[in-house]
């Protein structure tokens, strides 16, 4: 092995994704911290910098800071959106070295003239590299070093050797031969919809009045109360062609009535595939209206990007070998034992044509941003291939990084985690079934503490078109209640499906998650101009509340607090000037709880005020509580969750 000059180490980097296989993720306007080990052989200085680069390619680096046992911390601030990169830089700091020694030896009245030519050799050593007026500073300082002997104190010269100016300047133009460079890494800067938003889901063939079948146009009426509820992303399941072969009929009953509108997943027909609009619900340009109506009321539509077939999908004849084939020729059907979905056909990514696939699949995505749409729904990424998310998110978001990917992948953890790092932009979770305040505990740390930060967002869904939790279906609204502050507050991204607001709970049968007349095998008609007796009003309190409070806007701030009673979760969020929002909320739909509550909020956990004055959100009423020990009760028929802001 060669023998190696460099004296420098770099290590445990922060944010660093598997060695920089991976972009780590943040929002544009984010302050980037990043952290590193930074250390070298022997007793000298060091320096280092953060450089990054714009996705332009202009270049800037900012100081880092010793803070602890070799840890060095720096941040930059990314102001727009798109891919920057980033590196650490650090060398010996000769100059703060001899500085250092000097001092040392000033305090002991040891200074000689070798020492202060020593630091006057450093200093004109930079002369050549720092522009006027600085340059003359240095020369001014040379000379005033080497103008006299040393005298008795050592004053003048070690005066001017130890100017705060001089320092200043060589600090500012320090010489870096030698230096050593981290590998360059690489960040994906998002706007902030790619964090925060709180997503609401329907059908618009849902939207027509009882008995008919909606439309973009009907849909469209529907946008006003969605936006009044205060949500920003409307996601619309698949609204292609549906196919007829092997549809399915109402609670997937496997024969159809003429009236049944089959599964919007089953993709595909006479009427066109994956770039096409189910003609029931209209033509392209009422889409591109509804589009246009939802951007009017503030709301961003969100696509499902379902990547399977009915057995009537164009690609079915024009690419056969782009599925899975049986020994007997025909095309394999999807399947989830004991479960068999006859009207999709799942796409086979180890294809032959490959790269014709992969290329169709992005000319989707391409064909729906064309006609206004940036953020997709992905149905059921983990089980396509790795290597095309990879390539599909990374070629799209090069080209429109304003895109984002939400991964509905209710998978293992890793491969979660896996397909997180491979571009998606945001994941639905297990929130949904974690009811328990230990689970719910350990799994919010788990996605705010760690260095799942760097790169996994989650989605707390309450609900979905496939899943209604047991919690809900035996909750009442009081459950629906519990769950909705929970998503909401929790996470800065969060969602409903529609008739959550009405508080639909009844499932298919006991034990089963479905819901009994699933609308997504039949229309499900809805007064949606009711709102007493619903949720309707809550939901909207809750999602103006979100709308006020910036700290509920971010992730890695939330911290738990101690209440004492395993059935009420405390917790609470802060950002800078902002008063802090602590959150109590009973896990007990069906009981009352009571709970003992400490205030350690930082920064006042350090020095407590004698007091807090708080003022509860929902209710609009003002308390006074005392740092340690306040009693609260949680009555889940009147309010199971109290939602405070703290002034100190």
């Amino acid at each position: 092995m060669p023998a190696s000059s460099g004296h420098i180490v770099i290590e445990a980097v922060q944010p660093e994704l598997d060695g920089g296989r991976f972009r780590a993720k943040a929002v544009a306007g984010d302050q980037v911290e990043v952290t590193a080990d930074i250390f070298r052989d022997g007793t000298a200085e060091l320096a280092a910098v953060v450089r990054y680069e714009s996705p332009s390619g202009e270049v800037a680096e900012s100081s880092m800071t010793l803070f602890d046992n070799d840890r060095w911390a720096g941040s930059f601030q990314p102001p727009r959106i798109g891919r920057w990169r980033y590196t650490i830089e650090a060398w010996t700091d000769h100059f703060a070295t001899w500085l250092r020694d000097l001092t040392k030896k000033a305090d002991a009245g040891q200074v000689t003239e070798l020492d202060l030519e020593e630091g006057a050799l450093l200093i004109e050593g930079r002369i050549p590299a720092v522009p006027e007026p600085d340059g003359a500073v240095l020369k001014r300082t040379v000379a005033l070093i080497r103008s006299t002997p040393l005298g008795p104190g050592n004053s003048p010269q070690v005066a001017a050797a130890l100017s705060p100016e001089v320092m200043e300047i060589m600090s500012r133009h320090s010489d870096r031969s030698g230096s050593a460079t981290h590998r360059t890494l690489e960040l994906t800067v998002d706007r902030e919809r790619a964090r925060y938003g709180a997503w609401y889901e329907f059908f618009p063939r849902s939207t027509g009045a009882k008995g008919q079948h909606g439309t973009f146009r009907t849909a469209a009426e529907h946008l006003a109360m969605v936006a009044a509820m205060g949500f920003d992303v409307v996601y619309l399941p698949p609204i292609h062609p549906i196919g007829e072969t092997h549809r399915k009929g109402k609670n997937n009953a496997l024969t159809t009535e003429p009236d049944d509108v089959g599964s919007p997943w089953a993709i595909g027909n006479r009427f066109g595939g994956h770039r096409s609009v189910d003609p029931n619900l209209g033509t392209l340009d009422d889409f591109d209206a509804f589009v246009e109506a939802a951007a009017r009321l503030g709301l961003e539509i969100a696509l499902d990007f379902a990547i399977q077939c009915s057995p009537d999908h164009p690609w079915v004849t024009q690419h056969p070998e782009w599925f899975h084939h049986r020994p007997d020729g025909s095309i394999m059907h999807a399947e989830n034992p004991p479960k068999k979905y006859e009207d999709i056909y799942p796409i086979n990514f180890d294809t032959a044509d490959r790269e014709g696939l992969w290329h169709e699949l992005k000319g989707v995505v391409d064909f729906w941003i064309s006609h206004g749409i940036t953020i997709f729904r992905v149905d059921n990424p983990h089980t396509k291939s790795f290597a095309f998310w990879e390539w599909l998110i990374d070629a799209v978001q090069g080209e429109r990084p304003d895109v984002i990917f939400l991964s509905e992948a209710f998978t293992r953890p890793k491969v979660m985690y896996r397909l997180a790092k491979l571009g998606f932009t945001q994941s639905y979770t297990y929130f949904t079934w974690r009811n328990e305040k230990q689970e719910l505990t350990d799994y919010l740390v788990e996605l705010t503490q760690t260095g799942l930060v760097d790169y996994f967002r989650p989605n707390f869904f309450t609900n979905t078109q496939d899943i209604l939790t047991e919690f809900l279906q035996l909750g009442g609204p009081p459950a629906f209640k519990i769950r909705l502050v929970l998503a909401a507050l929790l996470s800065p991204s969060y969602g409903i499906y529609s008739g959550f607001e009405f508080c639909e709970n009844v499932p298919l049968r006991e034990g089963s998650e479905e819901y009994l007349h699933s609308e997504k095998y039949q229309l499900r008609h809805r007064n949606w101009a009711r709102e007493e007796g619903t949720l309707i009003p809550y939901v909207r309190k809750i999602n103006q509340i979100r709308r006020d409070h910036s700290a509920l806007g971010l992730l890695a701030n939330l911290r738990f607090h101690e209440s004492h009673n395993d059935k009420v979760l405390a917790f609470s969020k802060t950002a800078p000037g902002h008063d802090p929002i602590l959150g109590l909320v009973s896990l007990d739909p069906s009981n009352e709880q009571e709970a003992s509550i400490s205030l350690d909020i930082p920064p006042w956990d350090l020095e407590a005020p004698p007091s807090y004055r708080l003022h509860e959100l929902i209710s609009g009423t003002t308390h006074e509580w005392r740092p340690q020990d306040n009693r609260v009760l949680l009555d889940p028929s009147i309010e199971p969750a109290l939602i405070f802001t703290v002034e100190g």
